[in-house]
């Protein structure tokens, strides 16, 4: 007998024939013995229908917000989960489970006060944790929580997959399985690379490397709260017969196990391949090498919330002068331009140039640590089918490259087989 939280997406819920499907899966853990508590999204597109809604409301004079309250958009934008924990809840039963649903203001889920993309606090699992003793499932509202003025708080795109993160923590679940519309992990996407491979298992460490890099499987925020919690978590499909041969194996359920690297035995020197499309590079010219010109040029972008990623600074032979160069969102590069158009004297630079459409490539594993020449080996590789490289970055276990859009896919394929992961 286990403690399992288990959180279904919004393709897994997208309509009553699904939520019966869900039920399914649920009963199968319920019938072999395991406590069970259940996270759910919203159906499959009602939440981009509701934010919709709200912002297609007039304007209001002295809101927190320029558009909409936003104390009043979660109000509506949570409604999505409501609805979603109630009918599982009436599935469950239906086939005679013992199910209540929870809205995250009644355990309660306690957040900060950011409205539209809070943070957990804090989670009461007490009476959760006593409900699932006498047998009851508790089917939750994931993405939401309850802020400090005691008015639901939203958690942000991809809320509930850390909704249902934190809460296994909470009710210290041996499990949280996270059920979605592909069946594990992959070391890179199969649908540029056929002869992609399910990882079996990954670190914690690894998948927050593919989950910022580009990987869309797991939030980032859902993996680093599993990673601090040590939270042993399966990413699992939905699609698949709940009754099949082995779907029950709690010990080795098909999926992927993210968990601690001291449960991987054989550790890859690399694990995975991600990407990110839709890069810009920014490059200021001829600044003047001195103190406080890094602080210039990005406390000023920090402010407006505009994310830098990799940076590379080229300083002249006498060294007087500098070139910066930085990648951000190609849906942020003229706000950078303007912001630093804004700060250009105190700055200091000469010009400004900008690159659109480039995509940063990244080789991700732990292995990388014990293993010398892997950052040479994909330069090389990428160098043989004339792939120029613009930047480079690295860490212990990633190295991330910038290339030009249109050689993503190669790319992609490459450094996929250099490092012989298209091997089964």
């Amino acid at each position: 007998m286990a403690r399992i939280v288990m959180k279904f997406g919004g393709t897994s819920v997208a309509d009553l024939d699904r939520i019966k499907n869900v039920a399914r899966h649920v009963k199968r853990e319920v019938d072999a013995g395991h406590e069970v508590a259940v996270v759910v999204s919203a159906m499959s597109g009602k939440t981009n229908e509701l934010v919709g809604w709200v912002q297609g409301t007039p304007k209001v004079v002295g809101a927190n917000s320029p558009f909409y309250d936003a104390r009043e958009y979660d109000a509506v934008v949570a409604s999505g989960e409501q609805v979603t924990c109630g009918l599982l809840a009436i599935a469950l039963q239906a086939m005679d489970i013992n199910a209540r649903s929870w809205q995250g203001w009644q355990i309660p889920i306690r957040t900060d006060n950011a409205h539209g993309a809070a943070r957990i606090l804090d989670i009461d699992g007490s009476d959760i944790i006593k409900r699932m003793g006498e047998g009851q499932v508790a089917v939750i509202a994931g993405f939401q929580g309850l802020g400090p003025d005691n008015r639901i708080a939203t958690l942000g795109r991809g809320g509930s997959d850390t909704s249902a993160v934190a809460i296994a923590a909470a009710v210290k679940a041996d499990r949280c399985d996270i059920y979605t519309d592909v069946d594990g992990v992959y070391t890179t996407d199969p649908r540029i690379v056929p002869q992609a491979r399910r990882l079996k298992k990954i670190a914690f460490e690894e998948m927050l490397e593919m989950a910022s890099l580009g990987a869309k499987v797991l939030q980032v925020r859902s993996v680093e709260l599993a990673m601090v919690h040590k939270v042993r978590t399966f990413v699992r499909s939905s699609f698949e017969d709940p009754d099949a041969p082995g779907m029950g194996d709690f010990l080795n359920p098909p999926g992927t196990l993210i968990c601690d690297e001291d449960e991987i035995v054989e550790q890859e020197v690399v694990t995975g391949i991600a990407y990110a499309k839709d890069e810009a590079q920014i490059s200021l010219r001829r600044l003047a090498d001195r103190p406080g010109v890094s602080a210039a040029i990005f406390g000023p972008l920090a402010e407006s919330h505009i994310n830098v990623d990799m940076i590379v600074q080229n300083i002249s032979e006498d060294g007087s002068k500098t070139d910066m160069t930085f990648t951000v969102p190609s849906g942020d590069v003229e706000k950078a331009i303007k912001v630093l158009g804004e700060n250009k004297e105190k700055i200091g630079y000469d010009v400004v140039q900008n690159e659109s459409g480039l995509v940063k490539v990244s080789v991700i594993g732990i292995g990388m640590r014990s293993h010398a020449g892997v950052a040479a080996t994909a330069f090389k590789a990428l160098a043989d089918k004339g792939i120029n490289i613009k930047a480079i970055t690295t860490s212990e276990i990633k190295i991330s490259i910038l290339i030009d859009g249109p050689y993503a896919e190669l790319a992609v394929r490459t450094l996929h087989s250099c490092y012989g992961l298209d091997k089964n």
